[in-house]
């Protein structure tokens, strides 16, 4: 094995530098509404965690003998819609089926048609242009991986 890149790793024939790093800016734009998407995951589960914690609260006001408080807490708070008809998971689906599923299909279909569907160019590139040739820990690819 020689010591480059993968051919899922090399820039196709004719690519210039300036499509290289606009489609890794691309990359790196989803790959922080990745991370906002888990956020929002993040989110669901808080809010579920909370509306599922009131139910105890709920039941220690009636024990201590605070029914209105517990009534007002069960009718207006348990179960309420976070956003106008909408619990969390309504509006994750709708986040997935909008704009994080169309952000997903833009990014893969300049992929496909700019690098031949090739991932993450920018950064082997700059492995590459950083790493040590021949240094440990600085192989351009795993030992196991063959030349494709």
């Amino acid at each position: 094995m020689t010591d480059r890149p993968d051919v899922a790793h090399r820039r196709p024939d004719g690519v210039g530098d300036t499509t290289v790093a606009a489609t890794g800016k691309l990359s790196e734009a989803l790959e922080i509404i990745e991370r906002a998407r888990g956020h929002l995951y993040a989110f669901h589960q808080l809010t579920g965690g909370a509306d599922l914690a009131l139910d105890e609260a709920v039941e220690l006001f009636r024990e201590a003998g605070h029914t209105h408080i517990a009534d007002r807490i069960s009718t207006e708070l348990i179960g309420r819609n976070v956003l106008a008809g909408r619990w969390t998971f309504q509006i994750i689906e709708e986040y997935d089926d909008g704009y994080y599923g169309l952000f997903r299909d833009v990014e893969r279909a300049v992929r496909d048609e700019l690098l031949d569907g090739r991932r993450h160019l920018y950064e082997a590139e700059m492995k590459e242009a950083r790493r040590t040739r021949g240094a440990p820990g600085h192989s351009a690819r795993p030992e196991s991986q063959e030349d494709g």
